[in-house]
């Protein structure tokens, strides 16, 4: 009953169906289409498909743009017309149009262009020249480039390249590197005298890669070049052209004859700068001069023959200095030897000297033209002449040198020369050649000349040679007496001349006739002497010539020539008497007496040895004047001493020690007088006869507190008695403190006593305690009556410096101290206090201590502040307080005591007097670099999620430096550049962390998917100062958006656990394959219904830094470029590769199919159950369809289809040529395909193997290593049939390229 009443239901339907026209319809996806840009004009872009429930004839048309794309109106066949271009519009509209006989539909389709590798990099500039100096350090920037690529994602992705180096030589190779940003540094040393002083840098900018034409391709920048000057800096020193200079000069050369030209030059060729020359040293200064163009000049006397000792050369020393300083600002000088030889001429003629090689100094001084020698008469042949020393010498050199040797003269035939040629110096003898012609008795003296004269030039000069004869001894002296009388006194002194009269006489000459005369020994030989020459004879020593002795002496005079011939004669001398003898006294005398009593009584015994009862004989007495001979008297001829008066001990001198010492001469009466003196000694005895005295009789002193053991004073006192006995002294102290002090004693002589007052070692006065002492000191000496004498001291105590200065506490509590000029003037006073009267503080600055938060920070407040010395503590620089640099200033003081003793401490302890420095709000809010990129994928983000932070810092502190944030605007800026405000989308929280602050930018609601384009959101810092104005900052951040269609999908032959387990491994190589960033989205098993490859997949975005992200053609082509990435991968175990919809699609379609299967029969069966013949004609219009996309089929011509894969469902191609069209589902064909789940394991599109991920050999080991299901054996396609059997070509091929459309299947026709 239920199937009855459904066929009445429907059967109306149908009916109406049937006779009423529908408008055909377009396909639900007819609403968007992509197209890469590089799709060739012609190429198939998609096909316009509609569906007619009247099964009407479709014509198909495009209205709008339609110079981009023409129609097969029938067939709906769209191709490309002109050329697309990304850049200049990624997406328009058109409007497509579909119409039957009757009506007539309309719609706008959204065409987007892809982007592809279309566009090279270009320089912005291309005239690149610079100028850097050699000196520039290694890593310094040396030129920028920029160059822009239009492209998008990795292909806009600019990479700089330096192709080339000219000059191309191994060190400029690498001389250069360009950054990633375009900046070149200098990535070695310069130099332009060494290296090159010009590079020339052929630059090349290539972007990343991206696909153009289905291939993966990297397009270059034509190339640019940089022109780089090596500028030249003074910082080389200059240098001679040669290495060595030496020249010859003629010795008689005249002043300012140009002897060799030097030259240098700057080592720094760029510059060049002149060179100045200057003779720094010379072996043999003034000879020569140098002038400024290089050339040496003869400036002085040149001589040859001065310069024997030095090779006859000249060395100078020329410096080449420039007349700038170089770059380090000192001369730049090179120095370099010349050799100067200097030749000889014909300048000199012999001369003669008066020395003996090789001891001889030949100097014009030294030069001589006599020269004497001696002979004896007939001397043999070639007898030389004696003490003759003659040296001939030319200094001139080689023949210049030579001379000839010749005798002439008066007494030339006698006598030659030898040698008679040389050359330089020459010792000369002078020869005896006839010994006959040498005799005294006719000549004693003989003259040569010697003639030197030189062979080449016959100049000459000549010496004369004075030749003296010795003569020979042949006659003996005599004396004209044979005897001689003489006399002499007795007291006759050394000297005295006894005779001079007696003479002997020799007719002989010379030697032979020189008399000598001499005493023969004998008595009286050694009183007297005779002088050798004259024959004078005197009194040898006087003082054995004594006539009391001896009266008479006899001696022998002898007289010798030079011959040894000798005579004699006898000499009779008399002594004669004279008074010579002086009293004798017999005995000493040393006499004591006491002072006062004792008498003085002494007979002095003499006597005189000269003959009695003569004058000379007879004795006198007398005192002689003395100190004390007045108190005496003595008797003139008895020789009696006595004391007129009584004796005083202390009347005496105390150096005498009580010694009195009188003198009495005792002399006789001859002629002369003589006499003889004798010294008396009277001891006169001491007795205590006196008291001690004082020097003073009041003695004051002072000594210094807290000085223990210093001395006190000194005080002295004497006793006039003159024997220690009775003059020693010693002292006493009493009175008030006595036991204060110590009184030490000691003897100074003469009676004198020292008393030195000394405080105790553990004794120190108390100036407080008591100020002075008033002591008695008392001398007294070993008197038997106990007598003594006394004087007063007074002893003052000083007072010291000696307490430490303090520092009053409270003058040292902290203040506070505003930032930036807010205070000036004083702050604060530290006071010090001193205990001691004549102190003189001051306060003085030990040290600066500053801080920030804590931390030492250096001396960046030194200079805050100052210290005066009356403590005054001031503003030194208001202006450059600042709290953000320092927060708390430490002054650390102390006092000072400028009078304090110098062995006490003068300073007290150091006092610290802390400045608080108080922050203002001077300081705007700054944001910290962050070189992160935002990307926002709307099916990840939910509201509330984070998806972008700023960080920011202010250096105020407290509410000062406390940060707000806020978002000022929000701008969505299209991909075709039109600008968008939002409100509301987002919001920003406020977070602090280790100072600084966190602004967490969170999505307040869900974003539109479909929107393409970038979400400007400007983000304000503000700070809240309590007092002061806030101050803010800005920044805008740029959050890329990225829609579903780049999601892309990966399946793994793992579960989801094990690919969780390895998702960081996976993500880090599909990040160095791609170089983007992944963001995954989930991972998930695949559902056991659906028979895949895989077990499991991942889900994700690749988005580069520039918010781009990589679409599935591009993620294969760059996993297939890598091939280590990609073997690491399949080791990770990934399957298949593919969109998010093309996989997801299978399971529904299934589902779907399943579905629409189902209904389609049930509808089926009622229908046959109710109207058979509806039934029937819709089987017929299905095959009729059927056959018109056969023939369709069979009409289409061969390789318009591109030539890439597609993926079911969308746009993108694959190898086997599917469907172009964009989202078109094959149950949208009207063929209700119902593939098993076989078929969706064998026709996986999405798989590595389908998308052309092409694998070598190792890849297909790795596959043989993980083996992929077999796949089952499809159904055969009708569709696929029908174009199969098309004709073949004559080799056995198709005629033109043929192509299998995966998207469509006709199978379950």
């Amino acid at each position: 009953m239920a199937w009855l009443r459904l066929s009445c239901l429907l059967f109306p339907t149908l009916v109406v169906s049937v006779a009423a026209n529908v408008a055909p319809v377009f396909l639900s996806n007819m609403t968007r289409v992509s197209l890469p840009e590089d799709l060739p004009v012609g190429a198939v872009a998609f096909w316009l498909v509609a569906r007619d429930q009247d099964q009407d004839t479709l014509t198909y048309g495009i209205g709008q743009f339609p110079a981009f794309f023409t129609v097969t109106p029938a067939t709906g066949e769209v191709r490309l017309a002109s050329p697309l271009d990304y850049e200049a519009s990624f997406w328009f509209s058109i409007s497509i149009s579909v119409s039957d006989p009757y009506l007539q539909v309309q719609r706008e389709m959204q065409v987007f262009v892809e982007d592809r590798n279309d566009n090279a990099p270009v320089f912005q500039n291309t005239g690149f020249s610079t100028d850097i100096s050699e000196t520039l350090p290694v890593g310094s920037l040396v030129f920028s480039v920029v160059a822009k690529d239009l492209d998008t994602g990795s292909a806009g992705a600019v990479v700089y390249s330096i192709e080339e180096v000219i000059p191309s030589t191994g060190d400029s190779q690498h001389l250069f590197r360009i950054l990633p940003n375009g900046s070149i540094v200098l990535n070695g040393s310069l130099s332009y005298n060494n290296k090159s002083a010009f590079y020339q840098l052929e630059l090349k900018a290539c972007d990343s890669g991206g696909i153009y034409n289905n291939s993966n391709i990297t397009q270059c920048s034509s190339p640019v070049f940089l022109s780089i000057s090596v500028v030249d800096e003074p910082d080389l020193d200059p240098q001679f052209v040669r290495e060595f200079y030496s020249a010859s000069v003629a010795e008689d050369a005249p002043r300012g004859t140009s002897v060799l030209k030097v030259e240098a030059v700057d080592g720094d060729k760029g510059i060049n700068d002149p060179v100045i020359y200057s003779i720094s040293n010379s072996t043999r200064p003034g000879l020569f001069d140098i002038g400024p163009d290089g050339v040496i000049t003869v400036s002085g006397s040149l001589d040859r023959e001065q310069l024997l000792e030095e090779d006859e050369e000249v060395k100078v020393q020329v410096t080449a200095t420039e007349m700038h300083h170089n770059i380090y600002g000192q001369e730049a000088k090179v120095s370099i030897w010349v050799t100067l030889r200097v030749t000889d001429v014909n300048d000199h003629k012999p001369e003669f000297y008066n020395c003996s090689l090789p001891a001889c100094t030949f100097t014009p001084q030294d030069a001589r033209a006599n020269f004497t020698g001696y002979i004896d008469e007939h001397a043999s042949t070639r007898i030389p002449i004696e003490g003759l020393t003659m040296v001939v010498y030319d200094p001139d050199k080689g023949s210049n040198g030579t001379f000839l040797l010749s005798t002439r003269g008066p007494d030339a035939e006698a006598f030659s020369v030898s040698p008679e040629r040389a050359a330089g110096s020459v010792d000369v003898q002078v020869l005896v050649r006839a010994p006959a012609l040498v005799d005294y008795e006719r000549k004693t003296v003989m003259l040569v000349q010697v003639l030197a004269t030189e062979s080449v030039s016959g100049n000459s000069s000549a010496a004369l040679v004075t030749i003296h004869i010795r003569d020979i001894n042949d006659h003996r002296p005599t004396f004209t007496h044979s005897s001689y009388n003489l006399s002499v006194l007795e007291n006759s002194p050394d000297g005295t001349v006894v005779t001079n009269s007696i003479h002997a006489f020799d007719p002989d000459t010379g030697e032979g006739g020189r008399i000598t005369y001499s005493l023969l020994p004998g008595n009286g030989a050694d009183i007297f002497e005779v002088d050798p020459v004259s024959g004078t004879m005197t009194v040898r020593k006087s003082e054995l010539l004594d006539r009391e002795k001896q009266a008479v002496y006899y001696l022998t005079l002898q007289a010798t020539d030079g011959g040894n011939l000798s005579t004699s004669t006898t000499l009779l001398v008399t002594v004669l008497d004279v008074n010579d003898n002086p009293p004798v006294v017999s005995g000493s005398y040393n006499i004591f007496v006491q002072e006062e009593e004792g008498n003085v009584s002494v007979p002095i015994q003499a006597h005189d040895s000269d003959q009695p009862d003569t004058n000379n004989s007879h004795l006198h007495f007398s005192l002689l004047p003395g100190p004390y001979s007045h108190n005496f008297s003595v008797d003139p001829d008895k020789g009696i001493l006595r004391n007129l008066r009584p004796l005083d001990r202390e009347a005496i001198e105390p150096s005498l020690g009580g010694r009195i010492v009188l003198t009495v001469l005792v002399a006789d009466r001859g002629v002369p007088v003589l006499s003889t003196e004798v010294n008396i000694t009277i001891n006169v005895e001491d007795i205590n006869d006196n008291l001690p005295i004082f020097n003073q009789s009041i003695y004051f002193f002072s000594v210094k507190e807290r000085d223990p053991g210093e001395l006190v004073g000194m005080l002295k006192a004497w006793d006039a008695d003159q024997t220690e006995a009775n003059n020693r002294i010693s002292f006493s102290l009493s009175g008030g403190g006595a036991n204060n002090f110590v009184l030490q004693g000691s003897k100074l002589g003469a009676g004198w006593a020292e008393g030195r007052l000394w405080l105790p070692s553990d004794v120190s006065l108390d100036y407080e305690a008591q100020a002075s002492f008033n002591l008695t000191v008392s001398a007294e000496n070993p008197d038997p009556q106990g007598r003594e004498a006394t004087a007063q001291v007074v002893v003052a105590v000083e007072d010291v410096n000696d307490e430490r200065p303090t520092l009053d506490p409270a003058s040292l509590r902290g203040i506070h101290v505003a930032e930036n000029g807010s205070q000036h003037g004083l702050v604060a006073q530290v006071v010090a206090h001193d205990v001691d009267t004549m102190a003189q503080l001051e306060v003085q600055l030990v040290n600066v201590i500053c801080t920030k938060a804590g931390v030492s920070v250096g001396s960046l407040c030194r200079g805050w502040f100052s210290v005066l010395a009356n403590g005054s503590v001031f503003i030194s620089q208001s202006e450059v307080i600042d709290y953000e640099t320092c927060d708390l200033v430490t002054l650390v003081v102390r006092a000072c005591d400028l009078t304090t003793d110098l062995r006490f401490l003068a300073y007290s302890d150091n006092g610290s007097l802390s400045i608080t420095i108080e922050d203002t709000n001077d300081n705007a809010p700054y944001f910290l670099p962050d070189n992160k990129t935002f990307v926002i994928i709307p099916e990840l983000v939910v509201p509330n999620q984070q998806v972008a932070s700023v960080q920011a810092k202010d250096n105020d502190s407290g509410d000062n430096g406390a940060i707000l944030f806020s978002i000022v605007q929000v701008d969505f800026i299209a991909k075709d550049g039109t600008t968008t405000p939002f409100q509301g989308f987002f919001r920003v929280s406020t977070s602090v962390e280790a100072n600084v602050f966190i602004g967490n930018i969170e999505l307040v609601t869900n974003l539109d998917s479909s929107l393409r384009g970038t979400y400007q959101v400007t983000v304000q810092a503000q700070d809240r100062p309590p007092v002061d104005p806030a101050q803010e900052a800005r920044i805008t951040l740029n959050l890329f958006t990225v829609d579903q269609s780049y999601r892309v999908r990966l399946q793994f032959s793992m579960n989801k656990e094990e690919v969780g387990a390895n998702i960081k491994e996976i993500t880090a190589v599909l990040a160095q394959a791609t170089r983007t960033t992944i963001y995954v989205v989930s991972i998930q098993d695949i559902e056991s219904t659906a028979r895949a490859r895989g077990r499991s997949y991942l889900d994700a975005y690749f988005v580069f830094s520039n918010g781009s992200a990589l679409t599935l053609d591009e993620l294969s082509v760059m996993i297939r470029n890598d091939q280590d990435s990609l073997m690491r991968l399949l080791q990770l175990g990934l399957v298949v590769l593919g969109s998010q919809e093309s996989q997801e699609s299978d399971l529904p379609n299934l589902l779907s199919s399943v579905i629409i299967g189902l209904g389609v029969a049930l509808v089926l069966v009622i229908v046959i159950m109710s109207v058979v013949l509806v039934c029937t004609r819709k089987s017929y219009h299905r095959k009729l369809q059927a056959m018109k996309a056969a023939k369709e089929a069979r009409r289409t011509a061969a390789g318009v289809m591109p030539s890439a894969s597609a993926i079911p469902g969308t746009n993108m191609y694959t190898t086997e040529r599917a469907n172009p069209m964009l989202n078109l589902p094959t149950t949208d064909l009207n063929f209700e395909s119902l593939s098993s789940s076989s078929d969706l394991d064998h026709m996986s599109l999405n798989s590595l193997d389908d998308n052309s991920v092409d694998l070598e050999k190792d890849t297909r080991e790795i596959k043989a290593r993980w083996p992929l299901h077999s796949p089952t054996e499809p159904d055969t396609e009708p569709l696929s049939v029908v174009l199969s059997g098309r004709k073949m070509s004559s080799g056995g091929q198709q005629e033109g390229p043929s192509y299998t459309n995966d998207g469509l299947d006709t199978t379950d026709l």
